[in-house]
This record gives C-alpha cells, structure tokens and sequence, in this order.
C-alpha cells in the first residue's frame, strides 16, 4: 500500500532489548496527506533496518510504501503501519517527481528513445 502526504511530525528514535534478548529500535512519524474533501493524518512506523535506511524530515513531501499489521494483546487489538520504503519529493519539484528513494529501492526502467518503427524487432 502507499500514501503520498507532506511529513508533519518525526519523533525521537526509540530502541530496546526484547523478551529473547534482540536489540530493536524504531522511528515514528506523522504523515498528512491533503487530498480529498478532508486532510489525514497517518502515523508509522519505521522498524528495525528501515530506521536507519529511512530518514524523513519535517516538511518533506513524500511517499511512503508500507503494510499493514494487527496483533491481539490481553483481548485488546493493536495496528501497526509499518513503512518499508519512501520516496521524497525534492522542494519545488512537479508533482509526481521524487528525487531520492530509499536505499535498496528498485530504481525505474530507463526511457525508451523516441524514433520509428525500425527499434523493435517485431
């Protein structure tokens, strides 16, 4: 899944150990996205790796790619958004151009030149 909005709120990096001993950390941030009648906010998450890989700030246009999960805790039901990738716009940018993506990100396929019909062999 994806939203596209502009980075409102980045919050301090947590970390801890877990039950098994495992070093985690994350970043949280809030993201408002302004298309449609009215604006949504959406926080995530940026787990493990994607913390480091992930670097967003305040005022930053961008795109952010994640899933979503559920999990039961004593009868109670808590989700997660949790981002895996985000591309952010470079300031001023069209609309529709990101400049960075995040690292390991596929990058686009390369622009086909322009001519006739002799460039394919079918």
């Amino acid at each position: 899944m994806e939203i596209k909005g502009t980075i409102i709120h980045a919050l301090p990096e947590v970390s801890g150990v877990s039950k098994a001993g495992n070093a985690w950390k994350k970043k949280e941030y809030v993201l408002e996205n302004t298309e449609g009648q009215f604006p949504r906010k959406v926080a995530f998450t940026c787990f493990g790796d994607n913390a480091d890989k992930i670097n967003l700030q305040v005022g930053q246009v961008a795109t952010i790619y994640f899933d979503i999960e559920s999990r039961e805790f004593n009868g109670r039901w808590y989700t997660d958004i949790r981002c895996w990738r985000a591309d952010v716009e470079a300031p001023g940018a069209p609309a529709g151009a990101p400049v960075a993506a995040a690292p390991g990100a596929v990058p686009p396929p390369p622009a086909m030149p322009a001519g006739g019909d002799d460039e394919f062999p079918f």
